[in-house]
């Protein structure tokens, strides 16, 4: 595991330093235009505001995390899942009210779950939906759109559809484990499970928090890196000349889930981001916002192959983003 993380930082460094030397190699005067003042403060907020919105997710996730690695034996998962996917699927979307989390937080908790005997269909309706299915997104939404509630019900209907169609769909497909270094962290798991059984309370707690610390860093650096190029994109991009793009009936729900992919926000504020877009796009695009946006995006995308092998990734991505897509259409279609 330590060599993984060593190599998985070098090349994010080596990422980095690429960019900078692309941009070093430059005219310098177009170098300087880009790099002004403004555009080197407004880079610094929303940087720092994306981390802050994001870090105490992330805290909050790994202490779940921990707990489920330290306190929660791997046959009382076990007893609690239901043996039917259906009610599986709906078992994880119920996860997501009781424990209300942005996918920051959710990932690591979802990984260790794996690891205790959830089912990989299961874990992954929990990621996707957890972030939008919850009390706190709900209001969120109710208040961002008092002028037009439905949305807020549409959110959470259109959440759950989407949840239902690739959960079954991953129940079907996919049987492998698509965990990363999944014999070594069983192993680490099985002993780890050995050490503390034959420690006292004492024991427990300093494994609680060295795994804790071990899961923070490793999901941190991750989320640093996702929040730096989403700062730049945003800093960067030119809404107003994409703005035409969204009375379009496809184009505009392409350019919204592109956008809320980008933009990488939190499920709890996304909805007023998104609010503000009312008047020039489609209310059906503005739900494919709402809805893809929690279930996939950059920063997620970085930290989901951190904890599941690429190829994975990869159909977990063209699912949400098909699904989301179809859906969302036929959903505009109904109630239009």
């Amino acid at each position: 595991m330590p060599n993984t993380t060593y190599k998985s930082t070098m090349q994010i460094m080596v990422f980095i330093c690429i960019i900078l030397s692309f941009l070093l190699l430059k005219d310098f005067d177009f170098f300087a235009s880009y790099f002004t003042i403004e555009h080197l403060q407004t880079f610094k907020t929303i940087f720092i505001s994306i981390l802050l919105e994001a870090m105490p997710f992330i805290l909050l996730g790994v202490l779940m995390s921990s707990f489920l690695q330290t306190f929660v034996s791997e046959r009382a998962i076990q007893r609690f899942i239901p043996k039917k996917p259906l009610l599986g699927i709906l078992f994880a979307c119920l996860l997501g009210i009781l424990f209300p989390m942005c996918e920051c937080g959710m990932i690591p908790v979802v990984r260790r779950l794996i690891l205790k005997g959830m089912p990989v269909y299961i874990a992954v309706v929990f990621i996707i939906t957890g972030p939008i299915i919850n009390p706190i997104v709900f209001a969120a939404t109710f208040m961002a759109f008092r002028n037009h509630p439905t949305l807020a019900y549409s959110r959470m209907g259109l959440a759950l559809l989407v949840a239902i169609i690739i959960g079954l769909i991953l129940y079907r497909f996919v049987k492998n484990n698509p965990l990363r270094n999944s014999r070594t962290s069983f192993a680490t798991l099985s002993d780890l499970e050995s050490h503390q059984h034959a420690g006292g309370i004492s024991s427990k707690l300093n494994t609680f928090f060295v795994h804790a610390s071990n899961e923070f860093f490793d999901m941190g650096k991750y989320l640093v890196f996702g929040s730096l190029l989403t700062a730049i994109i945003q800093v960067y991009i030119q809404r107003e000349s994409l703005l035409a793009i969204g009375q379009g009936p496809i184009s505009s729900h392409v350019f919204m889930m592109g956008f809320a992919y980008v933009l990488s926000l939190c499920s709890t504020s996304d909805a007023f981001v998104a609010s503000s877009f009312q008047t020039s796009f489609t209310s059906g695009s503005l739900l494919t916002f709402l809805v893809f946006g929690p279930m996939l995006d950059f920063k997620s995308t970085l930290m989901l192959l951190a904890v599941f092998k690429s190829r994975f990734v990869m159909i977990l991505i063209i699912l949400i983003s098909t699904t989301v897509l179809a859906c969302s259409l036929l959903w505009e279609r109904l109630l239009t």
